[in-house]
This record gives structure tokens, C-alpha cells and sequence, in this order.
């Protein structure tokens, strides 16, 4: 709680209105009046009590708030306290393996969490007490995934912010966990995992996935699911942020998840329309930007930020994805043509693009070899529709030689991954990246040229 000079009395309101999840609550007098961001407190007539958040002031005295829970049986007239404080959430490592909601309630069944330390969710991001003299040190140190394409085409920097990007069931879910399961069992680091607005099941199956391999200990989990009111699909990347900072501040490294950006939009744009704000010409909110920034802002020092961004009807124009791009490091495209042809991970790596992807950073010969892969794989893409239409006999030697090699690349890829052991029935693979590029040269010389291209689909190294 805020200090306060002296005692001061409740300072009650009561609801004049009810609209879904936008609450009106009126105060007797202008003094009253909670502050923007201020948590109100209030209980519905089945005894259940109900967290509202301040949204926008109106005339006459009322606070217009967005609920975090269900307003089921809110009525009318029914009494409302201002807290005086913004939403804060328990923090500490008494987290990790424990999944929490938006306000840091456990919703796991383990019991209450005994955290001593709290944090508000709510910060502004150019006033973070994150030490300069720390953001200006950390150090430009790679990440080895143990996936393929990842580690060779869009090498993970510590302090980046990485985006997986594609429509529905291509594969950005099953990529992030196999992200998580590598970098946690490899690396040393801590995580934070933030589910927004994605399905119930993900999240229970996720649950299960990290406690069969063993790094639930390592893990801190916040969901706002599908089911949940849009203030709590909206504020739960706070939360998750949140929690990352508390690391950070200890002195760990840190990865934060996040599954799926786009929903976080979503929840954003269906709060603007019930407070009645005009949407853009796009039918997003007018504050697309400035939410989507003030969530980034707040990403930085040693959090490293894997975000899953949905592509609405498969459209990488849209305005929300358009507005989450600017801020990622690199942007990996999964494609439904790839998935289709069982090529996973699914990665268009023509539509993705990397901006660690640099000599300084990689090493030459890593660079080169990264570069001579996306030439081969630009021609195989012009190749691939003339033999579409005239076959591979009419190409030039050199020209077949190309396509052979980038079929080859291709296959080669892929990748077995572990948390899809139970669907494919074959051992998940993680390969250094030194092991990759061998194996890239290799294919490039044409030393193994005389070898079937189905040889290399869903292996490890060669």
C-alpha cells in the first residue's frame, strides 16, 4: 500500500453500470476519485470478489474500469472500494513451477503462493530502475538453439527480441516450446512463460510437457486464456513482464515466451470498442502503436523475448503485425506451403529476414555459408516453377546441380523435435551449430552430391 500521512477513510463508490466487461462506478465526491491504473475492488451477490481496473474518467464523478474477472452477477448499486494501488503481483522464486493469472493468483491447485516480495505490473518503461551501465555491457553473445535453420539463418543474440510469425496451424506453438525445452536444458538460464489469450488445452498440455522433461523448476508461467475477460488477455503480458524484470534484477539470465502477441492486440482493440473509442480505418484501436511500443520498451538488459505473433488469414500487411514487427531483432515467417509439404520447422526463409545475422557477431565463415544458402535457396525458388512446368530434364547441368543441392538443404533443415516426440514417433534432435555448418558445407561443395535428397529429411547433423 501507498504510504499515507494520516489514517484515511475507504473511499467507496458504487456501480451505476454494467456493460460486459466495462464497469462504470460512480463516487459521491470529486476527491473521491481513483486515480488511472487504480485497482477497485468490488463483490458480486454470489460473494465473489471482483478486481476492476480505471480505464478512462467521465463526467459527473465516475471511473470507468475494465473488469479482470467475470462480471456474472454484478449488480446495480452494489459497493465499490478504490485500493489506493495499482495492480501488484507476488514475485520471487517461490514462482517457478507455479502458474499464475493476471492478478498473481495461482491457478494451478497447489495452494497460495508465500512470496515476501511484490511488484505493481503497471511501470512506466523510460523510468525502469534497470542499472545503464548494465545496458550498455551486455554482451553480444549468441544462443545456441540446437535447431538448424534457427542457429544457422537467425542466430539468437542474448538481449534480443526474437518473433515467430505465421496463421493458424503452422506450427509457432510447438516452435516456441521446442525453443524453451533447448535453451532451458542447454543453457542455465531462467524463463518466463506468458500465454495470452491462447487455448485452455496449450496451456495444460505446455504444464505437462516441461514437468515430464524435468524443467518445470526452472519455469515461471502467467495465463490470461481464451475464456478470460479482455482486461485480463491484455494486462497478463505486464504480469509476464514482470516477473522477467524481478530475474533480471537478481542477476540471471532471462528468456521470455510469449504466446501470442497478436492476442494481446486483440484484447486491446476489443476494451477500445466497448469504452467506445473510434477505431482507425483498419478496425484497430487508435493506440495500436503506443501499446504495442510500451510493451517492448519495457523488454531489455538480459531479457532475451521469443514472441509467437498469429497472421490473420495468413496477411503479413496487417497493421498489428505490421506494428509488433518493427520491434523484433529477427522474424521468422512459418509457411502453410511448407507445412503442408511436412518441411518442419515450417520457416519461409526467403520472407524472414535477421539483423544479428553479421560477420561480427557470427564469424565469417558462418556468415558465408548462411549467405550462400539463402543465394541457392532464391534461384531454387525461380527454378522451382520452370520445372513445375517444363521438368527437371530441360535445366542446364549447372542449374540441375543447383536444384539437386537445394533439395537437399532443404530436407536436410528440418528436424526431429522433442516435444513432438509423442506425434512423430521419432527421437527429437538438438545439433551444435559447428555440427550444422559441416554439414551445410558439405552439401554446398557437392561432396554429397551422389546421395538421395530423402536421406536428409528429418535428421540431426549428417
Amino acid at each position: 500500500m501507498a504510504e499515507v500521512d494520516a489514517p484515511s477513510k475507504e473511499r467507496k463508490g458504487k456501480i451505476v453500470a454494467v456493460q460486459g466487461p466495462v464497469v462504470d462506478v460512480k463516487f459521491d465526491v470529486v476527491e473521491d476519485m481513483p486515480d488511472m491504473h487504480e485497482t477497485i475492488k468490488t463483490i458480486t451477490f454470489d460473494k465473489r470478489e471482483i478486481t476492476l481496473l480505471v480505464a478512462e474518467h467521465l463526467e459527473g464523478n465516475i471511473a470507468r474500469c475494465v473488469a479482470l474477472e467475470s462480471t456474472l452477477n454484478l449488480q446495480r448499486n452494489a459497493s465499490a472500494t478504490a485500493t489506493g494501488e495499482t495492480l501488484i503481483i507476488p514475485v520471487g522464486d517461490e514462482l517457478f513451477g507455479r502458474i499464475i493469472n493476471v492478478m498473481g493468483k495461482p491457478i494451478d491447485g497447489k495452494g497460495p503462493i508465500l512470496a515476501e516480495a511484490s511488484s505493481p505490473i503497471l511501470k512506466d518503461a523510460t523510468r525502469l530502475d534497470v542499472n545503464v551501465a548494465d545496458l550498455s555491457s551486455t554482451k553480444l553473445e549468441m544462443v545456441e538453439t540446437g535447431i538448424k535453420i534457427v542457429d544457422l539463418l537467425f542466430p539468437v543474440v542474448r538481449g534480443s527480441k526474437t518473433g515467430v510469425i505465421g496463421g493458424a496451424g503452422c506450427g509457432k506453438t510447438v516452435l516456441i516450446m521446442e525453443l524453451i525445452h533447448n535453451i532451458v536444458e542447454e543453457h542455465e538460464g531462467a524463463c518466463v512463460f506468458t500465454g495470452i489469450g491462447e487455448r485452455i488445452r496449450e496451456g495444460n498440455e505446455l504444464y505437462y510437457e516441461f514437468e515430464q522433461v524435468g524443467i518445470l523448476d526452472k519455469i515461471m508461467m502467467a495465463f490470461g486464456q481464451m475464456d478470460e475477460p479482455p482486461g485480463a488477455r491484455f494486462n497478463i503480458v505486464n504480469t509476464g513482464i514482470t516477473l522477467a524484470e524481478y530475474l533480471q534484477e537478481s542477476g540471471r539470465e532471462v528468456l521470455l515466451f510469449m504466446d501470442n502477441v497478436f492476442r494481446f492486440v486483440q484484447a486491446g482493440a476489443e476494451i477500445s470498442t466497448l469504452l467506445g473509442r473510434t477505431p482507425s480505418e483498419t478496425g484497430y484501436q487508435p493506440t495500436l502503436s503506443s501499446e504495442v511500443g510500451d510493451v517492448h520498451e519495457r523488454i531489455k538488459g538480459s531479457i532475451s523475448a521469443f514472441e509467437a505473433v498469429y497472421v490473420p488469414a495468413d496477411d503479413l500487411t496487417d497493421p498489428a503485425v505490421v506494428a509488433i514487427f518493427s520491434y523484433l531483432d529477427a522474424v521468422m515467417v512459418l509457411s502453410r506451403e511448407r507445412t503442408q509439404l511436412g518441411l518442419y520447422p515450417a520457416i519461409d526463409v526467403l520472407a524472414s529476414s535477421c539483423s544479428n545475422l553479421d560477420s561480427a557477431l557470427v564469424g565469417k565463415r558462418h556468415f558465408d555459408l548462411s549467405q550462400e544458402v539463402l543465394r541457392i535457396f532464391t534461384k531454387y525458388d525461380e527454378l522451382h516453377r520452370i520445372v513445375a512446368v517444363i521438368g527437371i530434364d530441360e535445366l542446364s547441368k549447372d542449374d540441375r546441380t543447383l536444384y539437386e543441392r537445394a533439395r537437399k538443404l532443404e530436407n536436410f533443415l528440418t528436424q526431429p523435435m522433442f516435444v513432438a516426440e509423442s506425434f512423430t514417433g521419432k527421437k527429437g534432435q538438438f545439433v551444435k551449430t559447428s555440427e550444422t555448418l559441416d554439414s551445410i558445407e558439405k552439401i554446398i561443395d557437392g561432396r554429397l552430391d551422389d546421395r538421395n535428397e530423402s536421406e536428409f529429411y528429418m535428421i540431426g547433423s549428417l
